[in-house]
């Protein structure tokens, strides 16, 4: 009879990093896909054409600033809320869903010596009333695993949603 030898601890460490950095691109992948359909939404609320769309799009370097020109557009006078009312229903969505998404991309990653589960260190600056907060650090366990896969399939069907929208509405594709 073989004797099973535990697996070096490195390893383990080094399958749950892989496994997290994997599912972070995913998480990317999904929503810079997800995000680059507001440019159909600009060229329809704006009557451009998508060329113009994507340069007004891309001079636009955040997401917020993005969402904040689509919703902008929607809100203009004269716009039927049938129109209005379920863009606005979608930017809500991928605002509510790009909090995640800038938690894993805007930190750097470590992990926990106890547990062996890696770690997100938040590269923001917390201003208090009388002092600041650094590098808030949370533990990526299996439950934040479990989170960022929720994620990818609610940006998954947020894109389908959104496409069929555009489709909808006539907007340049």
């Amino acid at each position: 009879m073989m004797k099973r030898t535990a697996r070096p601890l490195s390893e383990t460490l080094e399958n749950r990093f892989d496994r997290l950095i994997l599912l972070v691109g995913k998480l990317n992948y999904m929503w810079t896909n997800t995000e680059s359909l507001l440019i159909h939404m600009i060229a329809g609320l704006s009557g451009t054409q998508k060329d113009v769309a994507v340069i007004i799009f891309l001079t636009l370097n955040t997401t917020r600033a993005r969402i904040d020109l689509v919703e902008r557009l929607a809100k203009m006078e004269g716009r039927p809320a049938e129109i209005r009312d379920p863009i606005l229903a979608h930017t809500h969505r991928l605002t509510k869903l790009s909090s995640i998404r800038n938690k894993f991309n805007h930190c750097i990653y470590s992990f926990d010596a106890d547990s062996g589960n890696p770690k997100t260190i938040l590269m923001r600056i917390a201003d208090r009333k009388t002092d600041i907060k650094l590098g808030r650090e949370d533990t990526v366990d299996e439950q934040a695993i479990q989170e960022i896969e929720n994620i990818v399939s609610q940006l998954s069907a947020a894109n389908r949603d959104i496409w069929r929208l555009i489709t909808q509405l006539g907007f340049p594709v």
